[in-house]
């Protein structure tokens, strides 16, 4: 008679197994990029980096297949970047709350297309942070590696629910209105048509940016020390 934990020890291996045919992890580094802003706000300053993730999900070919994955509370799509894979994800949740769905994308994985996206064991560092940036004038765009939320309620609450600010940072200048009681209004306040033709090539430069220094950091991922 076999001894029980020997049993569920081997039960519990075949079905490990099992899941690892039935559900290859794709090869290659993983990359997490999250657009912070506040969903059914499409065109305010506030929500410009999920303007970017849109961007990015176009020059990517997968604007298509956005994905609502509700244990996250936040749209989902996953890429390829050469070997790199990378999950792109838009929260559902306010612009304060951002971050309860990028954390619990990388603690319980995602669901995107065809089955489970394991993200699990990523670092702080593996995950992109993109959005609005006061102190930058629209145009403008950064990367910022960690450091702290600089007043941005987003990023804080990445910070909070990670645990950690070494978050690389995609930053898009929005400007910063003359009087300080004016803010809030501003960055709830959508892009006037003068400022709505100069988005397009913003954004294109924030994808630029964001997939050079993704791509980048996977070659050097992949060659080792």
């Amino acid at each position: 008679m076999g001894l029980p934990g020997l049993s569920r020890a081997g039960l519990w291996l075949s079905r490990a197994m099992s899941r690892c045919v039935l559900e290859p992890r794709p090869a290659g580094k993983r990359w997490l990029v999250a657009g912070l802003g506040n969903p059914g706000l499409p065109g305010t300053r506030h929500s410009v980096g999920m303007a970017v993730l849109g961007q990015l999900a176009r020059r990517l070919g997968v604007a298509e297949s956005w994905e609502r994955d509700r244990r996250c509370a936040a749209d989902l799509a996953q890429a390829s970047l050469g070997d790199a894979q990378l999950v792109l994800l838009r929260p559902r949740r306010l612009m304060n709350l951002n971050g309860h769905s990028v954390a619990q994308a990388v603690v319980t994985g995602a669901t995107v297309s065809l089955g489970q996206v394991e993200l699990f064991g990523l670092t702080a560092e593996e995950v992109y942070l993109v959005h609005d940036e006061l102190d930058k004038p629209l145009g403008k765009v950064a990367l910022k590696l960690g450091g702290s939320a600089r007043g941005h309620n987003g990023v804080r609450s990445c910070m909070s629910c990670l645990n950690s600010n070494a978050m690389p940072r995609l930053q898009v200048g929005i400007g910063r209105p003359t009087h300080r009681d004016a803010v809030q209004a501003y960055v709830l306040g959508r892009f006037s048509p003068a400022e709505q033709e100069l988005l397009p090539p913003v954004l294109e430069r924030a994808v630029d940016l964001l997939l050079g220094h993704i791509h980048q950091r996977s070659r050097e991922s992949s060659s080792g020390p």
